[in-house]
């Protein structure tokens, strides 16, 4: 969640001084560029605890050994594989029996 904050800020930065820049005419591509490089300063250096927090979020989520995020889906279908009874009997051709 903190990876999140702080590229949000960082985008938030990014379209305050693009337009900043476009209202000065300065260019779409000379803005885009200074826009991007003003607000990684900003970023660097007045938000450093949101920015370690947001560094150490992406070094928990990429370390060797860290449980997999999931989203409701794959959730839900554990639940459901875990709900499987293993010993029914299984039909592999998928057709109904004759009797």
């Amino acid at each position: 969640m903190a990876f999140l904050k702080f590229t949000a800020l960082r985008l938030l930065l990014v379209i305050v001084f693009f337009v900043l820049c476009m209202f000065l005419q300065l260019g779409a591509v000379l803005s885009a560029v200074v826009a991007a490089i003003l607000a990684w300063c900003i970023t660097y250096l007045f938000f450093r605890p949101m920015r370690d927090d947001a560094a150490a979020d992406l070094q928990r989520r990429f370390k060797d050994g860290a449980p997999p995020v999931r989203n409701g889906m794959e959730l839900d279908d554990a639940e459901a594989e875990d709900r499987f009874d293993s010993n029914a009997a299984v039909n592999a051709a998928r057709r109904p029996r004759q009797n």
